[in-house]
């Protein structure tokens, strides 16, 4: 495919959304050695967490995957990349839903299911990265990732908006806080900068 479509493409908010995805449950796998697992905080943390996730695998398999597997039709290997993709997807929700019935039960096993999703999600997250997005950067047009990223916005609506911005940056190195509030429009920035970090801030999360 052509250059232009490799320049207008931004995965930059596709890996801060991996790596929120990523320091959430660093932040988890803390609380729990730490022995705060029940804490308010900690359940609301993994509560935005869920939330965050539900919506990004959502609209990848709603919205991208079909997209990119219409591009891709006829080749055999890149259609069992994108298999790979939805069955990775669907081994990542029993453990969600493992690690949420051992944090109401405080169960013993909740060490190692925290670990078991950590391990799975990253595994996950990095295939995509190495395999999947390069496949997307040559068979996507920009038309095609305006819709994915479309579905997200309307799928997060202002409010849910409030809450991703500010929770993709919390704790980002400068330099990736600064790429990512840099892909997004001009009147987001504002919005965060004058409420919404705040707001973020108050709700207290991990």
């Amino acid at each position: 495919m052509t250059d232009s479509k490799q320049k207008v493409i931004d995965f930059t908010p596709m890996y801060a959304s991996h790596d929120a995805f990523r320091r959430d449950l660093e932040r988890l796998a803390a609380a729990v050695a730490e022995g705060r697992a029940a804490t308010p905080a900690v359940h609301a943390g993994w509560e935005n967490f869920k939330h965050q996730l539900h919506i990004h695998h959502t609209a990848e398999d709603g919205e991208l995957w079909p997209r990119v597997r219409e591009r891709v039709a006829g080749r055999p290997s890149d259609l069992a990349l994108l298999d790979a993709m939805e069955a990775e997807h669907s081994r990542i929700d029993p453990l969600l839903a493992a690690v949420d019935a051992a944090l109401a039960g405080r169960a013993a096993e909740l060490p190692d299911l925290v670990r078991a999703l950590g391990a799975t999600l990253d595994d996950h997250l990095k295939h995509e990265e190495d395999s999947a997005l390069p496949l997307m950067r040559d068979v996507l047009t920009p038309a095609d990732w305006a819709g994915f990223t479309g579905r997200m916005r309307r799928t997060q609506g202002l409010r849910g908006a409030a809450l991703f911005v500010p929770w993709i940056t919390d704790g980002a190195p400068a330099a990736d806080r600064a790429a990512f509030l840099g892909a997004l429009p001009p009147p987001v920035r504002v919005l965060n900068r004058l409420f919404w970090e705040s707001g973020y801030r108050r709700k207290g999360l991990w």
